[in-house]
């Protein structure tokens, strides 16, 4: 995998600070503090900040900063409406276009998944890898430009209410193994099924966030 830009280095940066909440949700930031944090210049946060935005993960206020909005379980329920009709789509084309190197690759992420002594933060990355991987293999640009918003937004809220992250991310790995697993063997009703277990967990997570006997 080619070496990412500086854009991508910053975004990749700012991306994993919300995620993680090392930038607080509801606070407000300024592109200099970026700088400070990412080590990068201004450009290249400035034009992270404008993806992020884009995707709803910012809010940018001309002279006044960036705010990181909170993330709510009824934004979290709308998108995962969205979400449980793309991501099938995505799973289905992925099925029949999928190159071999792809396919490579999903193999490889989900060995990552079986990983028992994987901390969060390892986690994140392999799950970023595995939703992009899906996107990629659907060779639809379109269908990437949808579905980014969606499953940064939605990662962002399952990190942030975990509860039990050793049972959750060995459940996660299960539901996103079956999905590519299905994908390298061209199982399009396998790979599509796959991704509806994954969307309902996330709606019941969803809403044990408000009632933990959900």
């Amino acid at each position: 995998m080619p070496e990412p830009n500086k854009t991508d280095r910053a975004y990749q940066a700012i991306e994993s600070m919300i995620t993680f909440q090392e930038l607080a949700p509801g606070s407000l930031v300024s592109e200099s503090m970026l700088m400070e944090r990412t080590g990068l210049g201004r450009t290249p946060v400035r034009e992270a900040l404008q993806r992020l935005a884009r995707e709803r993960m910012v809010e940018i206020h001309p002279n006044r900063g960036v705010f990181v909005p909170p993330a709510s379980i009824e934004a979290q329920l709308k998108l995962l409406e969205l979400r449980r009709t793309l991501e099938a789509l995505a799973v289905r084309l992925a099925t029949h276009r999928a190159l071999a190197e792809q396919k490579r690759q999903m193999l490889e992420v989900i060995e990552q998944f079986s990983d028992d002594v994987l901390d969060v933060r390892s986690f994140g990355a392999i799950l970023k890898r595995a939703h992009a991987l899906i996107v990629e293999a659907a060779h639809n640009e379109y269908l990437s430009v949808a579905m980014a918003p969606l499953q940064g937004l939605s990662r962002r809220f399952w990190f942030a209410h975990l509860k039990d992250p050793e049972s959750e991310l060995r459940t996660a790995s299960r539901l996103h193994g079956d999905i590519l697993g299905a994908i390298c063997r061209g199982d399009e009703t396998g790979a599509v099924t796959a991704s509806m277990r994954l969307n309902d967990y996330l709606v019941d997570f969803a809403y044990a966030t408000l009632n933990p006997s959900y």
